[in-house]
């Protein structure tokens, strides 16, 4: 089985959590704000990547309960109808990892705790694409202080 880990990380140079992840990593991994510093994604080689791999990682921090801007915008360009929905079928069946690391306490990512939701509620979105696309959405990896 393929495994490709898709990294969007800003700052991973000053990471210690991501790169303990990453780091001597068996698989392939993409570091997606190294390979596009500009931010002007080469939609045919993610595609390509995508396309590869078996099992499929989105590897990122949580900023204000998302990911970072990169991962936005390469989900918008990346997954287009006619490839991954809409008649696409490309991801169907591909496993989905969600990999985020989180400098808070996930005591605090709590109904009841100071965030007043959990890490899982805020990866909702990112779950629910995965699922749209026809993935195998496995439960989230997640990293906390």
């Amino acid at each position: 089985m393929k495994t490709t880990i898709f990294l969007f990380h800003p700052a991973f140079a000053h990471s210690r959590a991501n790169a303990a992840l990453v780091h001597n990593s068996p698989v392939e991994v993409r570091d997606l704000y190294q390979l596009y510093p500009t931010e002007l994604i080469d939609v045919a080689a993610e595609q390509a990547a995508l396309s590869a791999a078996d099992r499929i990682v989105w590897q990122f921090p949580l900023y204000w309960y998302s990911g970072p801007g990169l991962m936005k915008k390469w989900l918008d360009q990346v997954l287009t109808a006619g490839w991954a929905y809409e008649g696409g079928t490309a991801l169907q069946g591909k496993e989905l990892l969600i990999a985020t690391t989180m400098g808070g306490k996930l005591t605090d990512y709590q109904a009841t705790g100071p965030q007043g939701h959990t890490v899982t509620e805020f990866l909702l979105p990112l779950t629910v694409t995965g699922e749209y696309v026809g993935m195998q959405v496995l439960p989230p990896f997640i990293v906390a202080d």
